[in-house]
């Protein structure tokens, strides 16, 4: 495995920052750009979308908002954001470390942001993977406030392995992608103090 996106234990900072700046210019690894804002999802990904209401009323909408732009639906310790303020806008770019079976280090850059009124109240991002990440695919992540007040996170992805060693372990890798749902889930419930009620789920 490539030393720079996998290594058994966590790459200090240096390491991370260099990495990083290999990949600003670095084009998506898939030709789909966009294809997670709704719709049929591209021919040969898998698609997961999932729900949870983590509250209701404006405190509970804002403080979701608030938990995306800190990064704050990955879940600690074994997933991590570089550089942890990142600013929410198209075209920036991120390392995401996730520890399964040693560290694994990827690049994924903002394709868009979404900042709606109607007819549904609506923020988020979506960010689409680089050509050092261990699978292709863009993944959604967003507040929404429905017309009765409730506040929903909303995760909607896009993917399918792209290196040998993950398409051979693809059970394994479903595994972590549920596990990340279900913990980014508990994370957003965390970041507007509810309880993970309310819970809708598709996949």
């Amino acid at each position: 495995m490539h030393p720079r996106t996998w290594s058994l234990v966590a790459p200090p900072p240096a390491t991370v920052e260099a990495f990083l700046a290999r990949q600003q210019g670095a084009a998506l690894n898939y030709p789909h750009r966009g294809a997670s804002n709704g719709g049929a999802p591209p021919g040969g990904f898998n698609l997961d979308h999932n729900r949870v209401r983590v509250g209701t009323g404006e405190a509970a909408f804002a403080a979701g908002c608030a938990a995306l732009r800190a990064w704050r639906m990955f879940p600690a310790p074994w997933t991590r954001i570089f550089p942890a303020d990142a600013p929410i806008r198209e075209g920036q770019t991120v390392a995401m470390l996730a520890h399964a079976f040693g560290w694994w280090l990827s690049a994924c850059r903002i394709v868009y942001v979404v900042d709606e009124t109607a007819p549904v109240r609506r923020f988020g991002f979506a960010y689409g993977t680089l050509p050092t990440h261990v699978e292709e695919g863009e993944e959604r992540f967003s507040v929404e406030q429905l017309a009765d007040g409730s506040v929903w996170y909303d995760l909607r992805a896009f993917s399918r392995p792209r290196r040998p060693l993950v398409r051979l372990a693809k059970p394994l890798a479903r595994r972590l992608q549920r596990r990340f749902v279900r913990e980014s889930q508990a994370a957003m419930c965390a970041a507007t103090a509810v309880g993970v009620g309310g819970k809708e789920t598709a996949s």
